[in-house]
């Protein structure tokens, strides 16, 4: 009975215990929550302030939107078709309608399933790669949208960093602000790196496949796409196998996002695909390396610095037609030794192929600018042009007889003949030594280099001595073939240029080169100059490049003991100059002239040249008051039916009227045309007049009363000429080859290059 009275109160006594419990639950609960409240409070707010100092550091959406990747400077050929590609990163922008939409639907496939539906962060992406990671004990598996990955490619680094991966994510946000998903697709597709140096989809499209963009297949497509996770890993270059079964995934998901159909996925995983004949290298990207070397280190890096040529995009458009350059490289690979190729359009300047040797990656050494070596014989022209300017004609005489100075010096002809009285025309045809330096020392050597510089001819290595015409001086190729442009062009000095225009990636003229040209010599004598050296390859040293149809004029130059080797002439649009040497000056071998060894060189590329340029057959003269007449070569008159005949253009005014009189023309009217051609005489000749004058010419002087001489100006005494000695030409080589290597090396270390 006690038990039960008491039972009532124990019970309260229990009520009030379990209030007491649920009390302190309540109040530890409470202060769980608050802790948590507070803790996420904190949280949030030093997220917060974290977030925003992370911010602070990051571009403005003003500089994102001024924000664009390193792109590589484009240069081209006259025809707009690509030469070589400058750059840090080699990547070329192309707009996103210039990208298969294959390659767009596989790199969205490949690399973010739900980019068109998230707005730069994917957190079922984040939720989900962090799940497999964990699940597997270690990374597997990346979360980054392709918004993210373009932020991390722009702005940042790829240190794999929580900070980074915070940046990334405001970066993200911010871009999805500026931009709308197709212009971040571009720059995605613009930006990421495909492996073997190529950026972009451009470049990779290019290197792998030899296509543009827009060009690319499934097949091509979905590989390329394969290659963004991990390039290197991927490339079929590497592993085809590897780069096969990512290809495989990266079409799977195209079918699970509905982008593909079976059937279609079927037959893109069965197409075969012809990837480029190995890697494409910075080498095979410039197709004139000489070329291209000359102008980066002479116009491009000092006029715009290393940034803006290698970073910023530019776009050059060049002089050089790549066809006349493939044509120049495969013509010089034929000779023995190493060389230069120069040509130009006489009628602007424009440099129109330029080879500095064999092999570029062998020898950075420049010949065709940088090497100056004596002309030989290709230096006579100048000789007899300012002849022709004192006064003298092509039909006039010279004579080829022995000479001797003072100092022992005593020149020989290469055939250690001599031709005794001689035309001015057959003089330079066979180009005869002995003969051409009586007309240089008639008028002065003073002006013979005054022509040569008026030409074109700018070295400091001219020798004011009778040596120079027989070319002792040392020129570039270029300047040489620069000298040449007058007699092609009517008499016009002309400025090589390499450059036609240069713009920016934007679009914008930054510069515009064109002709720059002046009167040199009188059209008349550019033309009277033109018809002698057609006649040395229609009848003398370059009779073997003569073209079927086509007017070919040139000359043919060696130097002493066989050193150097050239030919330099024209057809109508085009000169060039072809030099063979050794960078060591060693001989070319024994009788290795300008004609057994530059010549055919010259013709294997003019002919190349003409296919691709299709020039007039035939030299415009303008206004020139010439005419084209045939002369007896031997006398230099009239050409009788019985003459040996020759073709020459000569001033209306200065031709002979009679006819030859040794081939059937009247005697006496020769011997009074005021026109008949005249006689040089200079030194001692008076006394071998008898001996080498009195030939079939002479004749017609022995019915006048003394020779017709001709009488130049008195010239300034020239200066005594060096003895020959048979010795070396080169005891100071102006140009060491190299010395001009040291030199490159020392540019590629200031522009920071190598």
């Amino acid at each position: 009975m006690a038990d039960d009275r008491q039972g009532p109160r124990a019970g309260k006594k229990e009520k009030k215990a379990t209030k007491r419990t649920f009390s302190l639950f309540g109040l530890f609960g409470a202060f769980i929550v608050l802790t948590l409240a507070v803790g996420l409070a904190v949280a949030a707010v030093s997220s917060a302030l974290y977030v925003r100092r992370l911010a602070a550091d990051l571009p403005s959406l003003e500089q994102m939107a001024r924000q664009r990747p390193n792109l590589a400077t484009e240069i081209y050929d006259r025809q707009n078709r690509l030469i070589a590609r400058l750059f840090l990163e080699n990547r070329t922008w192309v707009g996103l309608e210039q990208i298969s939409p294959w390659m767009q639907k596989a790199t969205v496939a490949a690399e973010d399933g739900t980019f068109y539906d998230h707005r730069g962060i994917d957190f079922s992406s984040i939720l989900r790669a962090f799940w497999v990671n964990v699940t597997h004990g270690r990374t597997r598996q990346g979360a980054s949208t392709i918004t993210q990955q373009l932020a991390r490619n722009l702005f940042l680094s790829q240190e794999r960093t929580i900070e980074r991966k915070a940046k990334e994510a405001i970066l993200a946000l911010r871009l999805e602000r500026l931009y709308t998903k197709n212009q971040i697709l571009e720059m995605y597709l613009n930006t990421i790196y495909f492996g073997h140096g190529t950026w972009g989809i451009a470049a990779a499209s290019q290197t792998y496949f030899a296509k543009k963009p827009h060009q690319l297949s499934v097949a091509e497509s979905t590989l390329l796409a394969g290659l963004i996770a991990a390039p290197e890993l991927y490339s079929p270059y590497r592993s085809m196998e590897r780069a096969r079964a990512r290809q495989g995934y990266v079409i799977r998901r195209l079918v699970d996002l509905g982008m593909l159909d079976g059937e279609e996925a079927q037959a893109a995983l069965a197409a075969s695909l012809t990837l480029q004949k190995g890697k494409e290298s910075q080498a095979t990207l410039n197709k004139a390396p000489y070329f291209i070397s000359h102008i980066l280190f002479n116009h491009l890096l000092p006029t715009y610095g290393k940034e803006m040529v290698y970073q910023e995009g530019l776009r050059v458009y060049t002089t050089i037609d790549l066809e006349l350059q493939k044509a120049a490289q495969e013509a010089l690979r034929t000779l023995k030794s190493d060389g230069a190729l120069v040509a130009l359009a006489p009628g602007t300047g424009e440099v129109l192929s330029l080879v500095g040797g064999k092999d570029f990656e062998v020898s950075k050494f420049n010949r065709a600018i940088q090497a100056y070596r004596q002309p030989g014989s290709a230096f006579k022209p100048f000789v007899y042009a300012a002849a022709l300017q004192e006064g003298l004609r092509p039909v006039d005489h010279v004579l080829d007889a022995p000479l001797i100075y003072e100092n022992g010096w005593e020149p020989k002809n290469y055939s250690e003949e001599f031709k005794g009285e001689i035309t001015l025309l057959e003089a330079l045809t066979h180009s005869y030594n002995v003969s051409t330096i009586r007309v240089a020392e008639s008028i002065g050597i003073g002006k013979v280099i005054a022509m040569a510089r008026n030409l074109g001819i700018t070295s400091p290595h001219l020798p004011h001595d009778l040596s120079l015409s027989l070319g002792s001086g040392s020129v570039t190729p270029l300047e040489l073939a620069q000298a040449y442009c007058p007699f092609a062009n009517g008499g016009f000095r002309v400025t090589p240029y390499f450059i036609r225009e240069i713009r920016s990636h934007d679009g914008e003229i930054l510069e515009q080169q064109g002709p720059q040209m002046s009167q040199a010599i009188s059209s008349e004598l550019a033309a009277e100059m033109q018809g002698m050296l057609k006649n040395v390859v229609r009848a003398g040293t370059g009779r073997s490049v003569a073209i079927k149809g086509m007017e070919v004029f040139g000359k043919t130059g060696t130097t002493n003991e066989w050193s150097d080797a050239w030919f330099v002439g024209g057809v109508p649009g085009v000169v060039a100059v072809v030099y063979a040497g050794h960078d060591d000056h060693k001989p070319l071998g024994n009788r290795a002239t300008g004609s057994s060894v530059a010549a055919p060189v010259w013709k294997a590329f003019m002919e190349k040249a003409l296919v691709e340029l299709r020039p007039p057959s035939t030299f415009f003269l303008g206004d020139a008051q010439v005419e084209q007449v045939v002369l007896c070569k031997e006398t230099g008159y009239l050409a009788s039916p019985s003459c040996p005949g020759v073709e020459v253009l000569m001033e209306r005014d200065k031709i002979p009227s009679s006819i030859c009189p040794f081939h059937g023309g009247d005697w006496y009217t020769a011997q009074m045309d005021p026109l008949a051609p005249r006689l040089i005489l200079v030194r001692d000749d008076e006394l071998l007049l008898a001996q080498y004058g009195l030939g079939r010419v002479a004749t017609v002087a022995q019915e006048a009363p003394e020779p017709s001489a001709f009488q130049p100006p008195t010239p300034p005494t020239p200066a005594p000429p060096p003895p020959s000695g048979g010795g070396q030409p080169y005891k100071s080589d102006p140009s060491p080859a190299q010395t001009i290597e040291d030199r490159y090396q020392e540019l590629l270390q200031q522009y920071g290059l190598n």
